[in-house]
């Protein structure tokens, strides 16, 4: 008898036992809400889990189903419930269905990790959706042809906001023009004057820009000398063919030097000429090097050749400045 006793008490913890263990995973529950909808309605799809504050559980992404089901809205996880350890968590999808009939859509399935163990907990029913669309009874109702376009009478109200702006718009147009138009006369000019391109500027003026430009880039101070005197050389170039005609761009060295000895020039300006072509092709052919003041003694060579060199009844187009003071 009193061996009898002892199992019973053995057997009544075991079942004592049987559901605290049941209770370790966490607890999957899921419905639909509503579970039958018209077609294009929206309906939520609801997750509940159960669980042990230190148990983890991640949440399922939908999935859609060739176009009958769109997910809407993704709600974030809510915490219905929490009492000591004891949570009770719900994620809420918000879905359409685009299509009628009746759908399966499963049983809910949540991922479950806990230490070592990495598990899929499912809910305990499957889910089912009722999609129903709208009847229509083709016995009562009448098919009918397309009606004809419909012209409707023209109103000047239709367009009186667009001919008062537009008459504002020429005011102002007109406004202008005669504004304008004055003060071309003061200065003894008309419109066609607007329209006329700025004359060229001179040989020698574009020749001084140039070098100047040239100048302030620096290139043999950065070691870029093949740079600098291709420039130089190309300035000088574009400065005879200006000034006298000759096709210096084309050229070689040897041929624009026995091209100027037509020319009257001043001995010196023959001479630096010649040395800048010279030192040019040093430079761009044989890889030479010049020192800093060969660099700038070419660059006031060019300056003062084209200085010597320009016409006489040019030099009040635009007043030069020295080099020196640069």
């Amino acid at each position: 008898m009193k061996r009898l006793s002892s199992i019973a008490w053995l057997a009544a913890l075991v079942l004592a036992a049987a559901p605290l263990r049941a209770q370790e995973r966490p607890v999957v529950t899921a419905h639909i809400d509503p579970d039958s909808i018209m077609i294009g309605d929206r309906f939520d799809y609801v997750i509940d889990v159960e669980k042990d504050l230190v148990q983890e559980v991640d949440f399922p992404v939908f999935e859609p189903r060739d176009g009958k089901l769109e997910l809407v809205e993704s709600f974030p996880v809510d915490t219905l419930l929490r009492d000591g350890r004891h949570l009770k968590l719900r994620k809420r999808y918000r879905l359409a269905a685009f299509d009628e009939g009746k759908y399966n859509l499963g049983v809910a399935q949540v991922l479950y990790a806990d230490k070592n163990i990495l598990d899929t907990l499912y809910g305990r029913d499957s889910l089912r959706l009722q999609v129903a669309t709208f009847q229509i009874d083709s016995t009562s109702q009448s098919i009918y042809d397309l009606k004809p376009q419909k012209t409707l009478p023209f109103r000047l109200c239709e367009i009186k906001d667009y001919i008062t702006w537009g008459l504002f718009i020429l005011l102002l147009l007109a406004a202008g023009a005669w504004g304008l138009h004055r003060w071309l006369a003061k200065r003894g000019k008309g419109f066609g004057d607007l329209f006329k391109p700025a004359p060229p500027l001179p040989p020698h003026v574009a020749a001084i820009q140039a070098l100047e430009t040239l100048h302030n880039q620096k290139l043999w101070q950065n070691n870029r000398h093949k740079q600098y005197y291709s420039g130089l050389t190309d300035i000088l170039r574009t400065y005879i063919a200006g000034r006298w005609g000759i096709s210096a761009m084309e050229m070689t060295s040897d041929e624009i030097i026995e091209a100027m000895r037509g020319q009257e020039l001043p001995d010196k300006a023959r001479m630096d000429l010649t040395s800048i072509l010279r030192d040019g092709d040093l430079v761009k052919f044989a890889k030479a090097m010049p020192d800093a003041e060969q660099n700038e003694a070419d660059y006031l060579k060019a300056y003062y050749f084209v200085e010597e060199t320009k016409l006489v009844e040019e030099t009040t187009a635009q007043p030069e400045n020295d080099p020196l003071q640069n």
